[in-house]
């Protein structure tokens, strides 16, 4: 099994950590001292070296932040953890704080009254961050000063830094040899006026020299840094356990290779104007070239953005994958349609469906933990369930099931709510308004320019009619045997990026009963060009093409409650998943199928 059941949060050891943290501040002079769920890379996975919030506090959400002060340590958690950060952390010592509503500087200032210094690990914020919290807290006299890091000091067996081998990833996969990518960006850079850029989100290394790593579970990423010069040459920082020979023979004489350590020297040597990006860099690295006396200029990772718009040879890769996977939920479906309510329970799921899809042979890590909440453990976003929460799937309830795999062609991620036994009314009413509006995104066209922020209340405008809402984006951006979750683009209201073809997107909405039930239903989506129109103004316009060919549920549908424009889209999305995946099933899963796909 990829995926373990144990209960990595342990609220009980809280207490005495926090202790332990505070007593060390008072030592070095803080009246503050910040833990993120960060590490140097920004990743949202870590490695457990760098799992310090969790460590710290119990709770082990993929987002979130801890701000110790000597009387209050605030969790700062957003709208998918607000039920979860309340079973994991001792709520005692801990306190949950609303956020992005609850600002951090604003926080600090309220509880640092007679203002004082806050610590915090230099590796792991970003300027940006540091930016904006030395501006708003000045005026308060509260200062920010790097320090080394206090739960370090404190985490008697921390575990060493992981040391994952990094291996090639082929061309005709990635659609563009890393030596053209290299000197594209080596050309906008020159182009810029820019000698160099420094590069420390793994999944951007790992795009732009077409290799790929294993130091963190779900995301197959190496952890290194990297120094992209103007001549198109690189410096790839990365431990030496990682490279064999023939990754040295795959990166070539363009690519020099050096050990971590030695980036900061080389960080002191660079000449001309060094691209550095605020949101993702860690602090550290200005920090470095101002000591040096090294001019640097604010700017987006130069890979950013040429990773998210995906080669023709990128679609058609994950368009395989998303078959092959599709063709393995299928087979869970038919196997979890057969078991009686009661008999099966959130553990059985899981390890079914990741069974199937390990039956393909082709499955190299599941995209993230299964999410697989049934009843009031659906209401949990991002629900991973242990053994001591399994629960067993009763008459009458709804389970969410949100999984992925990562096999070498791509990245999947799909949502299905189901029932077990017979649904109640209220539940499929809730269910027919989530799939509205996870409809009214796939049928969308839109013009040139638009960002994530212009399409997200499509999704939500079917909920909002009845008073409801759901407290995360509608969609995240997805790799190609990447990261999961990949920026910049989004469908969220806070998201200005432009969409462009080739951006792979989550289309996902949901509603969250809490202490009830979840619902969730997400297929992936890839924009591309829009057909021509008769009659159309001459505009460019965009449309999305789904990946994803996955029956959604029938019998929690109220066609009554549907436009016949909407029946018609399910219909067709249906024959289209009975068309697509019939052929790639056993005997038992094509009958299951042909039935899951009949027209309302």
């Amino acid at each position: 099994m990829f995926q373990s059941f144990e209960d990595t949060a342990n609220p009980s050891q809280g207490p005495d950590r926090l202790a332990a943290l505070r007593a060390l501040m008072k030592t070095e002079g803080l009246a503050g001292f910040l833990v993120p769920r960060a590490d140097a890379h920004q990743g949202e996975y870590v490695a457990d070296r760098d799992a310090r919030l969790a460590w710290l506090t119990g709770f082990t959400g993929s987002a979130g932040f801890c701000a110790v002060l000597p009387n209050i340590a605030g969790v700062f958690i957003d709208g998918r953890y607000r039920t979860q950060v309340k079973r994991q952390i001792d709520l005692a010592h801990f306190t949950p704080v609303p956020w992005p509503e609850t600002q951090l500087k604003h926080w600090l200032a309220d509880h640092l009254p007679g203002g004082g210094t806050v610590g915090y690990d230099p590796w792991l914020h970003t300027p940006d961050e540091i930016s904006t919290l030395e501006t708003a807290l000045a005026p308060k006299g509260i200062t920010l000063a790097p320090h080394a890091n206090l739960v370090d000091m404190i985490w008697p067996d921390q575990p060493e830094p992981p040391r994952g081998r990094i291996t090639p990833y082929p061309a005709d996969l990635a659609g563009e040899t890393h030596e053209a990518k290299r000197a594209r960006l080596a050309q906008a850079l020159k182009e810029a006026g820019q000698s160099a850029a420094v590069i420390t989100l793994a999944d951007s290394i790992a795009w732009l020299l077409n290799i790929r790593g294993s130091d963190i579970p779900r995301n197959p990423v190496p952890h290194a840094f990297a120094i992209l010069h103007d001549n198109a040459h690189l410096t790839l920082f990365a431990d030496a356990a990682k490279v064999d020979d023939s990754l040295r023979a795959h990166l070539g004489t363009q690519v020099t290779i050096r050990p971590p350590a030695a980036l900061a020297p080389a960080l002191h040597s660079l000449t001309g104007t060094v691209r550095v990006d605020p949101k993702t860099a860690p602090i550290l690295i200005v920090q470095e070239l101002d000591e040096a006396g090294v001019s640097h200029a604010w700017g987006e990772d130069p890979c950013i953005l040429p990773k998210a718009c995906k080669t023709p040879a990128e679609i058609a890769a994950t368009t395989e994958a998303h078959l092959r996977d599709a063709a393995a939920m299928v087979e869970f479906l038919t196997w979890f349609d057969a078991q009686p309510p009661g008999t099966i329970t959130e553990i059985d799921v899981v390890t079914t469906l990741e069974g199937c899809r390990r039956a393909t042979n082709a499955l190299l890590d599941v995209s993230f933990d299964t999410i697989a909440g049934t009843g009031p453990n659906g209401a949990v976003m991002h629900y991973r369930v242990t053994e001591d929460s399994n629960t067993r799937l009763d008459e009458g309830q709804l389970i969410v099931v949100d999984s992925g795999g990562q096999y070498i062609d791509g990245t999947t991620d799909i949502t299905r709510t189901l029932p077990v036994g017979a649904p109640g009314d209220e539940e499929r009413r809730c269910f027919t308004r989530v799939l509205q509006g996870m409809i009214a995104i796939s049928r969308t066209r839109f013009p040139k320019g638009l960002a994530g922020r212009d399409l997200d209340a499509l999704a939500r405008y079917p909920l909002w009619l009845a008073g409801l809402d759901f407290n995360h984006g509608t969609g995240h951006g997805v790799g190609v045997y990447l990261c999961v979750h990949e920026g910049p683009q989004r469908l969220s209201r806070v998201s200005d990026v432009p969409l462009k073809p080739g951006m792979i997107l989550s289309n996902e909405p949901g509603y969250y009963r809490e202490g009830a039930f979840g619902i969730r239903i997400e297929n992936l989506i890839v924009v591309h060009e829009a057909a021509a129109l008769d009659g159309a103004d001459d505009r460019e316009m965009f449309d999305f093409r789904t990946l994803t060919y996955v029956p959604i549920d029938r019998r929690l549908i109220l066609p009554a409650m549907m436009a016949a424009g909407e029946i018609d889209w399910l219909n067709r999305y249906h024959a289209a998943c009975r068309d697509k995946i019939s052929p790639r099933v056993s005997d038992a899963a094509r009958l299951w199928l042909a039935q899951a796909t009949e027209p309302l």
